[in-house]
């Protein structure tokens, strides 16, 4: 039989070549501990990078959408007025004619001597009643639409209702106040259908623009100051 060989190293050399082979399996149990550790620092990273474009991404979704649904309430709203007016303001230039025949049938009264208007002529009463009948018949549907008179007299003239012909010297009324109508104007809504043609006074003392400025005048100290004396 023959013989294994045997080891004939020395106890020194054995023992240090196990040391230096545990020492070798710590190191690399150490690095491959210290790659993971930093595997895992970018990997967080990483999510963090993620959850923060994500938050970012919803930021922008949520002010696109906030921005649509002011955009679509804005957009009802004027639909909704565009509908309104359409509704109040539809037959503007339908009532506008109508008040040209209007005037047209005022016209006509007014051509009619006053000698005939009291003479017995039954005829000719009747069709001055006729005329008047349908001219109010008239001016009534219109204001069943929404069409209502502007009489202006005796007001504050008022350059978005009223149109100014001619000046009137009348000390006794305060300046820019409407003493005569030459032509009744009309509105509809809110807007002016057609404007009063007025005559405007002059030369008397000057009116305040509104109840508003008035007040405000009597709160000042030197107002209040010749009100208390």
């Amino acid at each position: 039989m023959s013989e294994q060989p045997k080891d004939n190293r020395a106890p020194e050399e054995t023992a240090a070549q196990s040391e230096y082979a545990q020492t070798a399996a710590e190191g690399e149990a150490f690095q491959g501990a210290g790659q993971t550790a930093e595997a895992q620092e970018e990997g967080q990273a990483a999510d963090y990078e993620a959850v923060v474009r994500l938050v970012k991404e919803n930021e922008e979704l949520k002010d696109r959408a906030l921005r649509l649904a002011a955009e679509t309430e804005n957009l009802r709203r004027r639909a909704a007025r565009d509908v309104q007016d359409a509704k109040s303001y539809a037959i503007a230039n339908f009532a506008r004619d109508m008040l040209q025949v209007a005037d047209n049938l005022d016209r006509a009264l007014a051509a009619v001597p006053a000698e005939a208007r009291e003479g017995g002529d039954a005829g000719l009463k009747a069709l001055i009643e006729g005329v008047e009948l349908t001219g109010r018949a008239m001016l009534s549907a219109l204001e069943r639409h929404g069409v209502k008179k502007l009489d202006p007299q005796g007001e504050r003239f008022d350059p978005n209702f009223h149109q100014a012909m001619f000046e009137v010297p009348d000390p006794s009324v305060p300046a820019g106040t409407v003493v005569q109508v030459v032509q009744t104007g009309y509105g509809i809504g809110e807007r002016v259908l057609r404007p009063a043609m007025v005559g405007v006074a002059k030369g008397g003392p000057k009116q305040p623009a509104n109840g508003t400025e008035a007040a405000a005048e009597a709160d000042k100290p030197e107002a209040k100051a010749e009100k208390d004396a």
